[in-house]
This record gives structure tokens, C-alpha cells and sequence, in this order.
């Protein structure tokens, strides 16, 4: 699954960048997707993944997949919506059919989130191994949000073989980093490593290995340092990527092509 830095740095030669989390599809995001996309090429962040949270903008993430050929899409009922959903047959089949529309290459976000609760933790799983069951079936990478929930999440997620993902927006700290890198997983780093005060996962960030990682913005949030208190965009995933260099001893150059090889590798995306 990881290539080695030496293939990446021949495969992308102009520090391009892969967006691979944001939501520019949202109803409420505030810009302009096509001004968005543009800026983005602007600043080298030349691929971009639209992810989605409901039904409603998994739709609209496939239909501004559908127009732009640098923009994919991942289909996803977030574990905040899991109670929304869980009994809802008819949204169901029509989540499940939308995992065959062109150029979905994941499913996410999906997973479990016990900090805001805003499901319950039994409708939340049932959701997680819906979402896991549809990806095996098609063969779908998997963008997981876990937050303080690693023990379920596990938990299920062992049940299941030959799984390929990433843990989006990754904040957890040494144990649960090594679970994670231990099943061949990649990790979502964004803008919150621009602000964050917790040396440890800084520490754990400057170990990990470079081909385990993938950029993301989460586009309209987390908007990284100098930028805060604006609309955070996929432009700034090459602000987060600066900094991962800086904070890493190594050239901007690298980081963009093995993170985007990376990226290409998980969602087979030629």
C-alpha cells in the first residue's frame, strides 16, 4: 500500500497537493465551489475530495464530482446524523445506491463520536457497520471520524478484512496512533497542527511515517494558523503542509508528493 519517497517524488514533481477532506459542497459554506476550486489550483492544490456528512450532501458532493475533474467524492452518514438515519430504509437504499455513482472512491465520513453524543452509541455503530459492509461490497476506501471512541471503534472495525482508510482529523495521542498504524491505516492531518498546544501529538506527528500520512483541510473549518477566524478552503491545505515540513526537517517538495501519492494510492485514483 506505501510507496517509497523516492517513486512519490517522481510521480508528482511540482509539490502538487491533494485536498483529501474538505466540504465545499455544503449548503452553507459561503463561497463560490468553482472561485474555491480555482484558488485551490492557484496555490498547487491541484485534487481535492468532497466528503460528505448526510444524505443530502453526499449527493451534492458526487454532483460537483461530476463536474470538475479534479474533485472526487465520498459518500458518508456522519455518526452525529446516525439516529437520523438508522431506521430510515428508504434513505438507506438510497445511500447504498449512490455508492456506484462515477467517481465516488469512499465512503465517510463515517464512525464514532462519544464527545458530542448527538446520537446514540448503539445507533451509531449500527451506522458504522453499514457504512463498513458497503465499502467491502464495493470496494471503497473509508474516511472514519473516531473521537474518543477508539475501544468501539476497534471493536468492530476488527471484524472486518482487508479494509483501506484513513482517520480523518487524527488528535489522539501515542496508543492510539500506533493502533492505527499497526492495521494500515493512514492518518488526516489538517490545520489543527498549525494551532495545536499538545507537544506530545506534535512529537507523534514528527515520528510517524511520512507515507502513512495524508493531507486534509475539513473545508469550511479549522482554518490553520496565520488564518484563523476566517473560511478555511482547500487552498490551505499547503499552509498545513508547510508547516508539517517545517515541523518535520523536510522540503515541501516531498511532503506534497508522497502525501498525494499516498492519497492516489487509497482512493485508486490514477
Amino acid at each position: 500500500m506505501k510507496q517509497d519517497e523516492s517513486a512519490a517524488q517522481s510521480i508528482v514533481m511540482k509539490s502538487e497537493i491533494f485536498d483529501t477532506h474538505c466540504h465545499i459542497q455544503f449548503d452553507d459554506y459561503g463561497l463560490d465551489p468553482a472561485d474555491v476550486i480555482e484558488s485551490a489550483r492557484l496555490a498547487g492544490v491541484t485534487r481535492m475530495m468532497a466528503v460528505g456528512c448526510s444524505l443530502h450532501d453526499s449527493q451534492q458532493a458526487i454532483e460537483i464530482a461530476s463536474k470538475y475533474d479534479n474533485v472526487w467524492a465520498s459518500i458518508g452518514l456522519h455518526p452525529h446524523e446516525a439516529s437520523r438515519y438508522v431506521d430510515d430504509e428508504s434513505a438507506i437504499q438510497s445511500f447504498r445506491g449512490k455508492a456506484t455513482s462515477p467517481k465516488v472512491v469512499a465512503i465517510g465520513e463515517t464512525g464514532l463520536d462519544y464527545f458530542y453524543n448527538h446520537s446514540s452509541k448503539e445507533d451509531q455503530k449500527k451506522m458504522l457497520r453499514l457504512q463498513l459492509d458497503i465499502a467491502s461490497q464495493h470496494d471503497l476506501a473509508l474516511i472514519f471520524h473516531i473521537r474518543e471512541a477508539f475501544d468501539d471503534f476497534w471493536e468492530i472495525f476488527d471484524t472486518y478484512t482487508g479494509i483501506r482508510g484513513v482517520v480523518h482529523s487524527f488528535t489522539a495521542g501515542p496508543k492510539e496512533l500506533a493502533q492505527v498504524l499497526e492495521r494500515g491505516l493512514y492518518v488526516g492531518l489538517n490545520g489543527i497542527i498549525t494551532f495545536t498546544k499538545n507537544v506530545e501529538q506534535l512529537e507523534a506527528i514528527k515520528s510517524m511515517p511520512l507515507q502513512s500520512i495524508l493531507l486534509e483541510t475539513d473545508a469550511p473549518f479549522l482554518t490553520p494558523v496565520p488564518l484563523r477566524g476566517t473560511i478555511c478552503s482547500p487552498e490551505h491545505a499547503r499552509l498545513t503542509a508547510e508547516f508539517l515540513a517545517k515541523l518535520r526537517d523536510e522540503s515541501i517538495e516531498l511532503v506534497a508528493s508522497v502525501t498525494t501519492l499516498n492519497a492516489l494510492n487509497l482512493f485508486r485514483i490514477k
